[in-house]
């Protein structure tokens, strides 16, 4: 744990809570496990299931059904949480990507007689604005008018309409996770990358309540799912919520506020030259709330062992290293690397800041 970041609300954090991990510690069956997917995530699920499960980074075009052969539960990673690995597709090409692999999974796991399948996605699909209520489990996700659907957004809710027919046959039983911001060793994705930033980007007039997920809780709920028969959706996360201030604390950072108007079209901007290739919508999901209730999972006994408090502790340990070369990454000739929309319009932010300051201190 890094100096000064144990502390959060004036209270001491430990890394883990002491709650035991109940049925999804041992071992319930004999099914073959394959893990579909790369990234940290696919590997967190892996070594949840421990030795002997088999993983496949993608299903071939051709006889996908060979690579699941012996398959009693098939995990499917559609968000892999690994920008620096993503494929860069444009937005079309990385739906239709993303949908025919979907596709090419179920229909293997059905050829082969696979009798569950577990998705990860993200919450994301529920959209982020202000003053969001808690997403459960039941509730439905918000129309294509209501919610922008294009980059990672676009991609899950196309993957989860393909799931989602699949659930509507006898078999496989089918499950998607839906779960907070995720963190956890290798984890990269707009939310890790945001406390890359130099300032933390607010927008004016929004409270941003923090809720996170620990990668190692994702792969036991998703082992729980299967240990329990737990089949549609279900939302995932650490029971408590963080508040803003408490973040900004833990981090060591200062913020910086913006109106939404600025940092949305300033987002635009940089999307629209070609400076950062993920969409401004994405920035929504850094600025406003996405808390997520985790019903059913609580309800059949599941229980997550790191906080939110906890897991900001490792995100921000996995960030700072990179703290110190934050200007690398964000040089113009690097910003596509960047990935992030709130870190970007943070680093702008605090540009016209330090251009304000200097301007200021000129006679």
């Amino acid at each position: 744990m890094a100096p000064g970041r144990g502390m959060v609300g004036g209270q001491i954090r430990s890394g883990r809570s002491a709650r035991p991990l109940g049925a999804s510690a041992a071992r319930t069956s004999d099914d073959d496990v394959v893990v579909v997917g790369r990234g940290p995530v696919a590997a967190a699920v892996a070594t949840a299931w421990g030795p002997g499960v088999r993983t496949v980074a993608e299903l071939p075009a051709r006889r996908p059904q060979d690579a699941l052969e012996g398959a009693g539960v098939v995990v499917l990673v559609t968000h892999e949480a690994d920008l620096a690995g993503a494929s860069g597709k444009p937005g079309r090409e990385s739906e239709a990507t993303i949908v025919a692999h979907t596709q090419r999974v179920l229909a293997a796991a059905r050829a082969v007689g696979t009798r569950h399948v577990v998705a990860i996605g993200s919450a994301v699909v529920h959209g982020a604005w202000p003053d969001r209520p808690v997403i459960h489990d039941d509730d439905p996700l918000p129309r294509a008018d209501e919610v922008p659907r294009d980059g990672l957004v676009g991609d899950l809710v196309a993957a989860e309409a393909v799931l989602e027919r699949g659930r509507r046959r006898r078999a496989p039983l089918v499950t998607v996770l839906r779960p907070a911001a995720v963190v956890g060793p290798g984890i990269d994705t707009f939310v890790t990358r945001h406390f890359e930033a130099p300032r933390l980007l607010t927008v004016r007039g929004a409270a941003r309540q923090w809720q996170f997920v620990h990668v190692e809780d994702l792969a036991a709920a998703a082992r729980f799912a299967v240990e329990e028969r737990l089949s549609g959706v279900l939302t995932v996360g650490a029971d408590d919520v963080l508040e803003p201030a408490e973040v900004e604390a833990a981090a060591g950072m200062r913020r910086i506020e913006l109106a939404a108007a600025t940092a949305f079209g300033t987002a635009e901007r940089l999307h629209r030259v070609g400076a950062l290739p993920a969409p401004a919508s994405e920035l929504a999901y850094v600025v406003y709330p996405w808390t997520v209730a985790s019903d059913r999972l609580r309800e059949a006994g599941w229980e997550p062992r790191w906080s939110s408090a906890a897991c900001l502790d490792v995100l921000l340990e996995g960030v700072q290293g990179r703290l110190a070369v934050a200007g690398r990454r964000v040089a113009s000739r690097d910003v596509a690397a960047l990935g992030a929309a709130g870190a970007a319009v943070a680093v702008i932010g605090t540009a016209a800041v330090w251009r304000q300051a200097r301007s200021r201190k000129r006679p």
